[in-house]
This record gives structure tokens, C-alpha cells and sequence, in this order.
């Protein structure tokens, strides 16, 4: 068997991948939101607003990497 036709192996897709990469994705735009917040002495509003935005990209994630299932 050549060496070219092997091909790298993917790890099986999981719920509980799915889940953490969902939920790295809120607490990465809820720090972001907030950081930013901070600076602007708007900490709550924006720590909303990227806790939000973190669902939708997180969702938007999740879907485009397990679409396939």
C-alpha cells in the first residue's frame, strides 16, 4: 500500500465537543465584550452584548464543523 493513500485520522465528533466548543466560543466573546466594557465604562451592557454574539457565533461554529452528521 503507497503512503498516499492513507489519510490522517479524524477523532469521532461528539456531543460533548460540540458542547465545550460552544461554550469556549460565549465565554471568549463574554471576555472579549467585557474587556472591551471595561475600557469604555460600559462593563454590563457589553458583557451582554458579547455574551450574545458568543451564541450566535458559537451556534455558527457548531453547525459548520458538524453539518455533516
Amino acid at each position: 500500500m503507497p503512503l498516499t493513500d492513507l489519510q490522517p485520522a479524524r477523532p469521532a465528533p461528539s456531543g460533548a465537543t460540540a458542547g465545550f466548543l460552544l461554550l469556549g466560543t460565549v465565554l471568549l466573546c463574554a471576555g472579549v465584550g467585557a474587556g472591551i466594557g471595561a475600557l469604555l465604562d460600559a462593563l454590563a451592557p457589553l458583557l451582554i452584548l458579547g455574551t450574545f454574539a458568543g451564541f450566535g457565533a458559537g451556534f455558527a461554529l457548531v453547525y459548520s464543523r458538524y453539518r455533516t452528521l
